[in-house]
Parts: C-alpha cells; sequence; structure tokens
C-alpha cells in the first residue's frame, strides 16, 4: 500500500490542480464517524463528505444492499429496461417529501443535474423563462446550477458566459442584514422584497421558478426566521411561480427533520435531494407536484445512468435505516448537543461572531471584532488546520471563507462527537490568545 506522499507525488503528476482539496491524506477505509488514512491515523469526521454521509460511513446495511444489487446486474439505464428499485424508491421519497397533493418523482445523478432538471420542469409547466435565485446560495457547478450559484470564486471564475435569465435577491442573512434591519423589528422585509422585486429586477409573470436552499450550505448555513419562507411561498403562490426547495445538503435529516423546510411547515413545489440520499452513491431526484413533474413531454427527462439501480438500492437501505434505527430523533439529540457546546464556545470566545443553524446542521461564524464583524477567513482557515492536525476533520464555508460548519454523521458517538468538540474548543482558544 502507498503511503499518503507516495500518492502524493501521483495526485500532483495526473490529477488536475483545478481539483481542490481540504485535507493532505489519502482514506484507507472507513466505518461511522471515522476515517483512517493509508499511514494509519484516524481521524474523527465532522464533515461527512460535505453532508453525504448522515447515515456514516460503511453502513452495514448500505453495504450488503450495494452488494446485493451488484451481484445481480448494475445497469440496464431506465428508459431501456425498467427495474423494481426505481419505482419503489420513487413512491418512498413521493411519501415522504412535504406535500398534501399528488407527487411524481425523476432520478438523475448529482445534485446539479437534480437543479437542472428542476428548472426544466419549471419552465416547461409555466410556459416562462426567468428564475429567482439568493445571494450567498449553491446550487452546483454545471452551467445552470453555476449561474444559479452565488460565490465567484472558486466556483464562476473564469467560466462565463452564464445562463441567462438569472435574477438575484438578498436573502434573510440576519447577523448580516443586507438591508441594514434588526430582527424581529424588521418584519422579515427581506421576505416582502419579493414584491419590489418584480418591479425592478423581473417581472412575475415571466418568473417560471424561484429557488431557494432553506438552510443555504455552502453559502454559511444561514438560517432565515420562522415567517420567511411562508411569506415567500405566499408570494410565489399568488404570482403562479414554482417554489422549489434546495434540499441537497439540508435535507435527509440533516436538521432533525427529514427536510429543513418541515420546521417552517411550508410545502414546496418542487424538491430536489440527493448528497445523503445514497449514502455516497451518486443519486438525485427531484420531486414533487404531479402536474408539473407530468409537464414535460416523454423522453423530456432521464438520462443514461440517472437512477442507477446500485444506487437506488443503497438509497432504499437509507430510509429503512431511518425508520428502524430512529436517525431523525438521533438527529434531534445530536443538534442539542451540539448546539449547546457551539453556545458555550460564542460565550467563551469573542471570535465567534455568531450561532446559527438547525439541529446539527450548524455553524460558527468567526469574525475578529463582534461589533464591525469583520469576517476572521484566515483564523478560519488557521482553524481547520489546527483540527486536522489533532485527528478532526472540519470544513469551512461563506462567501468570506469564516465559517465553520458541522456536518458529522447523525450515527457518531458520544466520545468521538465529545472528543471532536473538545479539539475544536482548543483550537479557538489558541486563535483567542
Amino acid at each position: 500500500m502507498s503511503t499518503s506522499s507516495d500518492l502524493q507525488k501521483l495526485r500532483d503528476t495526473y490529477v488536475a490542480k483545478s481539483v481542490s482539496n481540504a485535507t493532505p491524506f489519502y482514506a484507507k477505509r472507513a466505518f461511522g464517524a471515522a476515517i483512517y488514512d493509508v499511514d494509519g491515523r484516524e481521524f474523527i469526521d465532522f464533515a461527512g463528505g460535505i453532508g453525504v454521509m448522515n447515515v456514516g460511513h460503511s453502513h452495514p446495511r448500505v453495504v450488503a444492499a450495494i452488494r446485493d444489487q451488484a451481484e445481480k446486474f448494475t445497469h440496464t439505464c431506465f428508459m431501456v429496461v425498467m427495474y423494481p428499485e426505481y419505482v419503489t424508491l420513487a413512491e418512498k421519497l413521493c411519501a415522504i417529501v412535504p406535500g398534501s397533493f399528488p407527487k411524481m418523482a425523476v432520478f438523475a445523478n448529482s445534485g446539479s443535474e437534480a437543479v437542472e432538471n428542476a428548472v426544466k420542469v419549471a419552465r416547461h409547466y409555466t410556459k416562462r423563462h426567468a428564475v429567482i435565485t439568493f445571494s450567498n446560495s449553491f446550487h452546483g457547478r454545471t452551467y445552470m446550477a453555476m449561474s444559479l450559484t452565488s460565490k465567484v470564486k472558486p466556483y464562476k471564475l473564469g467560466f462565463g458566459p452564464f445562463m441567462s435569465d438569472i435574477y438575484r435577491m438578498p436573502y434573510a442573512y440576519c447577523y448580516r442584514c443586507p438591508f441594514g434591519l434588526r430582527y424581529p423589528e424588521c418584519h422579515t422585509a427581506c421576505a416582502d422584497y419579493l414584491k419590489e422585486f418584480f418591479i425592478g429586477e423581473v417581472a412575475a409573470e415571466s418568473t417560471a421558478a424561484l429557488i431557494v436552499e432553506p438552510v443555504q450550505g455552502e453559502g454559511g448555513f444561514i438560517t432565515p426566521p420562522p415567517e420567511y419562507l411562508p411569506k415567500v411561498l405566499k408570494i410565489c403562490r399568488d404570482n403562479g411561480i414554482v417554489f422549489v426547495a434546495d434540499e441537497i445538503q439540508s435535507g435527509m435529516g440533516r436538521t432533525g427533520r427529514m427536510f429543513a423546510v418541515n420546521h417552517w411547515n411550508v410545502e414546496p413545489d418542487l424538491v430536489t435531494v440527493a448528497k445523503s440520499l445514497a449514502a455516497g452513491m451518486p443519486l438525485s431526484a427531484v420531486v414533487g407536484r404531479a402536474d408539473m413533474m407530468n409537464s414535460p413531454q416523454t423522453g423530456g427527462l432521464g438520462g443514461t445512468y440517472g437512477g442507477n439501480p446500485v444506487s437506488c438500492r443503497a438509497a432504499l437501505a437509507v430510509l429503512e435505516i431511518f425508520e428502524e434505527e430512529g436517525l431523525l430523533q438521533k438527529s434531534e439529540a445530536l443538534g442539542r448537543k451540539v448546539k449547546a457546546r457551539f453556545d458555550e464556545f460564542h460565550k467563551k470566545f469573542e471570535i465567534v461572531g455568531d450561532v446559527r443553524g438547525l439541529g446539527p446542521m450548524l455553524a460558527l461564524e468567526l469574525v475578529r471584532d463582534r461589533h464591525t464583524k469583520e469576517p476572521a477567513a484566515t483564523e478560519a482557515k488557521a482553524l481547520v488546520k489546527f483540527c486536522y492536525e489533532r485527528g478532526l476533520i472540519i470544513l469551512s464555508c461563506g462567501n468570506f471563507g469564516n465559517v465553520i460548519r458541522s456536518l458529522m454523521p447523525l450515527v457518531i458517538t458520544d466520545e468521538q462527537l465529545d472528543r471532536g468538540l473538545a479539539i475544536m474548543e482548543e483550537g479557538l482558544a489558541v486563535l483567542s490568545k
């Protein structure tokens, strides 16, 4: 077995430098919330492959499902020869995605593809062209998804021109309110602003869809107040605009509910799902109103690999794990523990300017001064490095790169969690000296 040093030489020679790496080691095996590298070191995983491993690495039920399906067949293309796993998973997703109306589903491979397909469905159904997205949003790296994404560096720099008819409005970033207001005295003016947006930016009657991450992921785990999403949804309903909830990072139990929108009791027209849906296997879905999903002509949606049978079996195993192992209850309990420690960090360290999120989808926004809120991006990077060197994998995010996010598997043990949080606290203490 090659060492990390040997593998890094190969990486430097043969893998494009445009692909970034958050850590400098190579995994040999992983289980639950632990990853072991080729040099024999153990790491506690607070990143979960960027929110992909909610059921944990190499869960025995997922591994068994993958092995069993791979021994039967790995591919036929659903558009050529159908198979039970695709339709069974569609049935189960339609049952758990919010919405008191008939729903249908279509599968793809990645979150970006799910976003692209949601836009296609909305445009075809409404016969309109414009799409509204938000500041600090991240929707993927294919051209429509990248066009919807907010942050320029590194995601968009040098890749233009981008897709047309994309319009971006401010999100409910209460810690850095784009309107200079304070919640709750603001009465969520940021939601009401959508009505003005129709006057100065894009007409409502030209708008096919509004796409929103209920809890923004790469943008910094920005979490809107309780009134925000219901207000925005009502405005969309009043104007015939398709409301798309991008649950790619926030879904599948990440916030203590199966989907983040459950916290707001809203029913999106379309929901995009990926990441933890299939525990690391490439699979995504668009699930939504049957009349919308059936709008495109036969053959208008699909793809060679979309809804691969091995990936579908993995996803079916994931849903069984949630139900039979009480994973949502574990998620809620985990969220309470992490939130309590993060609140302690906020009280103890001036560098922690804000704590936010839902369930265990939580974040620390680091600042150099709590009054000016100057982003502490360099310090966040240093904290990531400090934790890595002590056996903890954490990720930063946010437009300024100053937000530390928690995406640990929901099956993490108390001992692993306490050890990881202790390393974070030690790092914050060093940064605060």
